[in-house]
């Protein structure tokens, strides 16, 4: 299939996988990506959460990728930390070399800008918090672990935010800016905060999260629009979202 013509799209065009459909983030994404930039979005439709939800999905987000991949697309872009991430961080290392092999395309998840983000800001004792924790959320905490030492990192320990999957949007950016700061305080030896999960509207609290507590923070949505201006070849820094999108590391 020829490469289409993504009209106004002059810096790149890329595929965003998102797991579900709640909005706010693909927003916050798009707005803060330079001009030039095209996003064509497609969608899993996670709604619960559940563990073989993720799995189901992660064969689901494959045919999607195989989609993006027909429309010629400069680099896409599995959202989802859960997707990958159950996989293990050497595993899904592989799974994207098979699938770059596979489609020819660029491919980066978002345990790999996570990763790339924190490594770039010098983070070497990463404090992880999750956007949810509805009680069931051992196992998939547990992966968060291992996934962050295993590509490097040490972990003080994974919490989550204390929700449903279902609500993660109703908590605000104070409540999250709240629960980072309490658990900082636990685990001062930290050097680095990172916050998963797109579902939460965290981008506002990420400076004021650097400038009390002295240290660096990464958050989804904004260690996704680093790593694909990246991989575009694409420097555009952001004031007031965080040292990551100011600085461009």
């Amino acid at each position: 299939m020829a490469k289409k013509n993504f009209s106004g799209s002059w810096r790149g065009v890329v595929g965003v996988i998102k797991p579900t459909y709640r909005p706010g983030s693909l927003e916050e994404f798009i707005r803060l990506l330079p001009e030039g930039i095209g996003v064509i979005p497609k969608f899993v439709g996670v709604s619960e959460g559940l563990e073989k939800e993720f799995v189901d999905g992660f064969a689901a987000a494959e045919k999607l990728i195989a989609e993006l991949a027909e429309m010629k697309v400069d680099l896409i872009h599995p959202e989802g930390a859960p997707l990958f991430v159950q996989k293990g961080y050497v595993r899904s290392e592989e799974i994207v070399r098979e699938l770059e092999e596979k489609y020819c395309i660029p491919v980066v998840t978002t345990g790999m800008v996570l990763v790339e983000a924190a490594r770039a800001l010098g983070i070497k004792k990463l404090l992880v918090i999750s956007s949810y924790d509805d009680g069931n959320s051992s196992g998939r905490l547990a992966k968060y672990f291992s996934y962050f030492s295993d590509a490097g990192f040490q972990v003080p320990t994974v919490e989550g935010f204390p929700v449903g999957f279902a609500d993660i949007g109703s908590v605000s950016p104070y409540e999250a800016y709240a629960f980072a700061r309490n658990l900082y305080c636990k685990y001062p030896e930290s050097d680095g905060i990172c916050l998963i999960g797109s579902g939460w509207r965290v981008l506002d609290v990420v400076p004021l999260l650097e400038q009390d507590l002295q240290i660096r923070v990464v958050c989804a949505v904004a260690a996704r629009v680093w790593a694909i201006q990246k991989r575009l070849h694409v420097r555009q820094p952001v004031t007031g979202r965080g040292l990551l999108l100011e600085t461009m590391p």
